[in-house]
């Protein structure tokens, strides 16, 4: 046998069969993983009005947030972190010559569940680019985070697909409707004439009204089985749409995604007057958006090592200047009164934290 023989594969024999370890379901995690991330993002109830109402009202509030402890989080920041938090519940930005960029899309590696280096795209205006960054160089903001997946988040429409499919569904619905059905069309009956005359005057009257008008011989309609002095008013085309309940469907679908995103369904009833209107907005910033600002800070303040505060209620606060007034009124009446009854300082203090007036 030669040298080279000792390098040529033996036909004889079977071929070799590599065989590799890899974990139990990591493919079909990674694939559902995967559909979430893209069907997250592409439903239809997004571009309704009630799901862009919440998502502005969002943008808004957190685009007013008083921060303090940086200056990279400016309101253009804050109102495009709004916007991907409510429409995909996660938010990622690039921190790069003390500026913020946001990132369109990305990769990463978790150790404890926690991320350790991220893949990120970039936006660019001649086509986006990637970058392969540490944790510590990006801001990752996320809600609604599972824990079996701590490091990635989810929007409201995510977590309740049901009701904004039937949004979607409704409102397709009623614009098929509106597109397709016949509205202000009738069959109108007429004498009976020649086929000239017949077909003249349908083409005068074709598309006048409606989407389309039907001449009716009285003729036609002795042989269809109808008396021809009965009934010579013009018979509506128009599907009834009050037997559906459209309508009060509609609402209540919108009051559920309303819910969602924490915003009061009372605050888009046309009834609604001025003090509802200020409790929505209490409701929203205090108990949905300001959270969601302390979980900003304490993201922020982790990465840039210094201490970030995001305040929301307070430039959201719906202004009542009579309820303000006395409130100052009657707060200044219990300091007076306990100064004159000799209370010391740390007991005032004690009992403005206890009605929260601590700071």
């Amino acid at each position: 046998m030669g040298f080279m023989d000792l390098f040529r594969r033996d036909a004889s024999k079977s071929a070799h069969v590599e065989t590799r370890a890899v974990q139990p379901g990591y493919t079909a995690a990674l694939m559902a993983a995967r559909e979430a991330w893209i069907s997250g993002g592409s439903g239809l109830a997004e571009l309704t009005g009630a799901v862009q109402a919440s998502v502005s009202l969002w943008e808004s509030g957190l685009s007013l947030a008083d921060v303090t402890g940086t200056d990279l989080l400016d309101r253009r920041s804050m109102a495009i972190c709004a916007r991907a938090l409510a429409l995909r519940g996660e938010c990622l930005f690039l921190i790069r010559d003390d500026r913020l960029v946001p990132c369109t899309d990305w990769d990463l590696s978790t150790r404890y569940g926690q991320p350790r280096a991220y893949r990120v795209g970039l936006p660019e205006i001649g086509g986006g680019r990637s970058e392969t960054v540490l944790a510590g160089e990006v801001l990752h903001f996320r809600i609604g985070c599972d824990a079996v997946t701590p490091w990635a988040g989810s929007a409201p429409l995510a977590r309740a697909k049901l009701s904004a499919q039937l949004l979607e569904q409704i409102t397709e619905a009623l614009r098929d409707v509106f597109r397709d059905a016949p509205l202000g069309s009738q069959i109108v009956p007429v004498p009976e004439a020649s086929v000239e005359d017949m077909a003249l005057m349908r083409r005068s009257f074709r598309g006048n009204r409606g989407a389309s008008l039907i001449i009716e011989g009285t003729a036609q309609a002795t042989a269809a089985g109808m008396n021809p002095n009965i009934g010579k008013s013009p018979d509506q085309l128009s599907p009834d749409l009050s037997r559906t309940l459209a309508d009060t469907l509609l609402t209540q679908a919108k009051g559920e995604i309303y819910n969602v995103f924490g915003i009061l369904p009372g605050l888009t009833n046309p009834a609604t007057t001025g003090p509802l209107v200020r409790e929505a907005q209490r409701h929203l910033a205090q108990l949905v958006l300001q959270p969601v600002a302390n979980l900003m800070a304490e993201e922020a303040g982790e990465k840039l090592g210094a201490t970030v505060a995001i305040d929301v209620v307070r430039p959201m606060q719906a202004y009542d200047h009579g309820g303000k007034a006395r409130a100052l009124s009657t707060m200044l009446q219990a300091m007076a009164t306990a100064k004159e009854a000799g209370l010391d300082a740390a007991t005032v203090k004690d009992a403005l934290q206890f009605i929260d007036w601590a700071e």
